[in-house]
């Protein structure tokens, strides 16, 4: 059962924002980033009923690689939207459009999905 309103995940943006203003990573770029991780990390606590879902983010050094801890062993797959008025199936498409690369992997207890990205000049 999850929590009744997501985590808040403003100091999770407001370093991964931090981290790559500091690196002179372009606004867009950075922008791009933001949204893949709310992504991820709503989907971690929407789906897979995560109360905190954990987020590490590493940068080397000129790609990011955000990656949503979550306790759920079901890994994400990219659903076909045939309804442009759906509210919900897109998560992952804007994820792949946003990225340069993003994938899942199971863990010891639950799963990880990430994302890269690359530093534009």
């Amino acid at each position: 059962m999850r929590a009744p309103t997501p985590p808040d995940w403003f100091v999770v943006r407001h370093e991964l924002r931090t981290l790559l203003a500091t690196a002179g990573w372009h606004p867009d770029t950075i922008h791009d980033a933001e949204l893949a991780l709310h992504e991820l990390f709503v989907n971690a606590w929407k789906h897979a009923g995560t109360q905190a879902p954990h987020v590490i983010a590493a940068l080397c050094p000129r790609t990011l690689r955000v990656s949503v801890c979550d306790d759920s062993p079901d890994l994400p797959e990219l659903r076909t939207c045939t309804d442009p008025y759906a509210v919900t199936g897109r998560g992952l498409h804007l994820v792949q459009a946003l990225t340069d690369r993003f994938g899942a992997e199971p863990a010891k207890h639950g799963k990880v999905v990430w994302f890269e990205l690359e530093a534009t000049a």
